[in-house]
């Protein structure tokens, strides 16, 4: 019997299908349409098409939009928010910023939760946690009721310092549920138990209105899988790089939003410590968009500042990804001041770009690289032909002639602007942070990051590019590497200098228990389980935290201390050691260790290999007779030089002129742009 493990990756245009035979290691992958309306339908057409025996699957991976698209889209049912009286607005006061400060008349969203949805009672906690006024019951039982009626889905709980005390809370939860038991009620002393209300309200706002639409996508799909034959726990790649099962969906269901840009940037730092490369950067870049992330010293950066629509943050710890609207299906236009522009609007899907035969008659980023020679006739195998002609029109039509230039030049325009928006995404995530991109491996993978990816990384003189063996599918291969995973915080402000490593070890203590019975609810054995603690600082007078890492047992605070200035040195180029530092939270990210994908690793043997072809490519206004390459016929250790075009069923890579390629142990291919 062949034992598979299967990942899936929804994509906007594509979903991707990764399937690893156990023994051998072997990866064999299957991409079929996305299917907006109902994602699982994708799915499961994938498994039929990729003939899938799923009795013989033993893990199955899975990074959904689900969560995501409710958000954006809103299609949300009907939800309630149960607040301290005279604090119902939080979520809408906010914290009085907008996205665009000099636009007067661009408002933020309205909050998830409409305001008569969301009802008070009379309770306090004061900012010690000491009980003031507990719960009135009356006004608990009333609201109840109220919510019984009006049929809510879901219900959020978020009261004033609950973060210190969540007693109050707890006891409105188990009313709610004594009146509506099969509903999912996020609290936000667990969801989130951390002071800054409007960041708290939200998070767990997000929770309550996102659990009904995920609980439901989950129990189908579950469902279906059983009945194909799946026998174990369907695994939900969540934004904190980790796995969460079915059991945790209900209650921490917001983690899922952002699940899918996780699995790229999982699979790039993956693919980078493979490499050698413990700096790198991911580039996926898909039909839509472009996710750029970013690994230092074999780490994913982590953030807390995100969110799916500006205004309503989600506090969940999340693998920081810039994404931008730059793809294959993003469309070439002309702005009021005449300059060229790209995107962020996409031909998605459908129609498509303009080579996809589909009536789209407006150039994008495909129809360039088709004109240029860079992309041949077809892609996924023949599932998709292109048609020259028709991509030469669209470029004609759309920036040769109103720009009054030739064919070749405007192709070749489309893509450097395209480019520049890129490079610029990986500027924010790079140097604004204050890291060098030469200092950096860039990995490039979705179905366009290979064609872009060299040009990318010269204009940012990243000396390296890697291509995965599998471009399109990587971000698919990133829910294969994965642990489960669950994060753990609770507020701790306190100076420094004059706290006790025992009072935070008590505290420390605290939540990994809480984090091992967790685990436990997952089903992970205990030799399985590994706790990683961080504190977050700050210089007194500031605001905004940083995290460091923690030993298992704090001895010294003064080892942490040297650590937050060494962060805050590497981040802001600047450190205060003379400053009294205050800690402001304490976290654990507690990882159930489940079997992993490896790459299979194969002898390396130099050669030049031969090509299957040869055709005429542009670059910089020049056409060059580039060389044809057919991705499954190089071994390890195939070097060629540019211009090459290598193709391959899910991604095509190119190779500029004067870079030089060759195929690693791992057969990814390594491009050097330094020439």
């Amino acid at each position: 019997m062949t034992r598979t493990r299967v990942a899936v990756d929804v994509g906007g245009t594509f979903t991707d299908i990764c399937i690893m035979d156990e023994e051998t290691g072997a990866i064999r992958i299957e991409k079929t349409a996305s299917t907006p309306d109902d994602p699982m339908r994708a799915i499961l057409n994938g498994v039929e098409q990729g003939g899938i025996d799923l009795s013989e699957v033993t893990m199955f991976s899975h990074g959904t939009t689900v969560a995501t698209n409710a958000l954006i889209t809103r299609r949300l049912p009907r939800c309630a928010m149960v607040c301290t009286e005279g604090f119902r607005d939080v979520v809408e006061i906010r914290r009085a910023n907008k996205e665009d400060l000099w636009d007067t008349y661009k408002d933020v969203a309205k909050p998830y939760i409409p305001r008569r949805d969301r009802l008070t009672v009379r309770e306090r906690v004061d900012a010690e946690g000491v009980i003031l006024d507990a719960l009135n019951e009356e006004d608990a039982r009333h609201v109840a009721e109220v919510l019984r009626k009006r049929e809510v889905k879901s219900v959020a709980v978020c009261f004033m310092n609950s973060y210190v005390n969540g007693a109050n809370e707890r006891r409105m939860r188990d009313i709610l549920l004594n009146v509506m038991p099969d509903i999912p009620v996020s609290i936000s002393s667990e969801v989130m138990p951390e002071i800054f209300e409007h960041e708290r309200f939200s998070t767990t706002m997000a929770n309550a209105v996102c659990a009904p639409v995920v609980v439901d996508y989950v129990s189908r799909l579950g469902d279906k899988l059983a009945a194909g034959g799946y026998l174990r726990d369907l695994l939900l790649l969540h934004s904190g790089g980790g796995v969460m099962t079915p059991a945790s969906v209900r209650d921490f269901s917001a983690r899922l939003a952002g699940s899918g840009i996780a699995a790229g940037a999982i699979a790039s730092r993956y693919i980078g410590n493979l490499c050698g490369f413990p700096n790198s950067i991911g580039f996926d870049m898909g039909g839509t968009s472009t996710d750029v992330s970013l690994a230092w010293n074999g780490q994913s950066r982590i953030t807390k500042d995100w969110y799916i629509e500006y205004g309503y943050p989600i506090r969940f710890p999340s693998i920081e990804v810039l994404t931008i609207g730059a793809g294959g299906g993003s469309l070439a236009w002309q702005d009021e001041g005449g300059s060229l522009r790209n995107g962020p609007q996409s031909a998605g899907a459908t129609p498509g770009p303009a080579c996809y035969c589909n009536g789209n008659h407006i150039a994008t980023n495909t129809d360039a690289n088709v004109v240029l020679g860079r992309l041949g006739t077809s892609l996924a195998g023949g599932k998709i032909t292109l048609d020259p002609a028709l991509a030469a029109d669209a470029v004609q039509e759309t920036v040769a002639g109103p720009f009054d230039m030739q064919l070749h030049q405007a192709a070749e325009a489309i893509v450097a602007v395209a480019n520049a928006n890129m490079a610029n995404a990986v500027r924010l995530l790079s140097i604004s942070r204050g890291y060098d991109p030469r200092d950096f491996a860039l990995i490039a993978f979705g179905g366009a990051g290979a064609l872009h990816g060299a040009a990318v990384a010269k204009e940012l003189s990243i000396p390296t590019v890697i291509v995965p063996p599998n471009p399109g599918v990587t971000s698919a291969l990133g829910c294969l590497l994965v642990d489960v995973q669950h994060d753990f915080s609770e507020s701790f402000m306190a100076d420094a200098s004059s706290v006790a490593p025992e009072e935070m070890e008590v505290a420390f203590q605290r939540m990994e228990l809480q984090a091992a019975e967790r685990l436990s609810h997952e089903g992970i054995a205990d030799s399985d389980m590994a706790l990683q603690r961080t504190v977050e600082m700050m210089y007194q007078g500031q605001w905004r935290s940083l995290s460091v890492n923690a030993p298992a047992r704090i001895a010294s605070i003064g080892e942490l201390i040297e650590a937050f200035h060494s962060e805050h040195e590497r981040e802001f180029n600047y450190r205060r050691d003379e400053a009294p530092v205050s800690i402001f939270r304490l976290a654990i990210k507690a990882i159930g260790i489940v079997p992993k994908a490896d790459l299979p690793k194969h002898e390396v043997r130099p050669h030049a290999p031969e090509p299957v072809g040869r055709r005429k490519v542009w670059f910089e206004g020049v056409a060059h007779d580039a060389a044809i390459y057919q991705r499954e016929k190089l071994s390890a250790g195939a070097t060629f030089s540019g211009p090459a075009i290598v193709e391959q069923f899910d991604s095509t890579t190119v190779v500029p002129p004067k870079m030089n390629a060759a195929v690693d142990a791992f057969m990814n291919i390594v491009i050097g742009t330094k020439g």
